[in-house]
């Protein structure tokens, strides 16, 4: 794991996606509403999901979420996801997100995680099988 300038302990591999979250993103106190978070996290797991899946997966369950730290507009949100365990139809993701705030001091911090469980399914919306690796 690398750190950042501000002692954050950042994932070695690359993020599943990134993003700056807008003004029209925020709750009523003017800070990112939890449930673009939510929304953002859920992508990016669903995208390792679908790599190791080789295909279509559906989300089934959200296992755990902690939000640590509030996000605010302009922060640029980073999400690592990876894959942490493989049933016969099932996928568990591990998402970690960080928020890059005043880019030009490279403050970064661990603001959310969460598990979350996919199930792969085929054309018709039925699961199918993990292929193994």
């Amino acid at each position: 794991m690398a750190n950042s300038p501000t002692g954050a302990t950042l994932p070695e591999w690359q993020p599943t996606t990134r993003v700056v979250p807008m003004p029209a993103d925020t709750n009523a106190s003017g800070d990112i509403f939890g449930g673009w978070i939510m929304a953002q996290v859920d992508i990016a797991g669903a995208v390792e999901a679908m790599r190791r899946a080789g295909g279509r997966v559906v989300t089934v369950a959200v296992n755990e979420f902690q939000f640590h730290q509030p996000v605010f507009v302009g922060d640029l949100i980073s999400c690592y996801a990876k894959v942490v365990k493989v049933g016969r139809t099932s996928l568990t993701v591990f998402v970690e997100v960080y928020a890059e705030r005043s880019r030009m001091q490279h403050e970064c911090i661990k603001v959310t995680e969460a598990t979350l469980t996919y199930v792969a399914v085929d054309e018709k919306r039925v699961p199918r099988e993990v292929p193994s690796v």
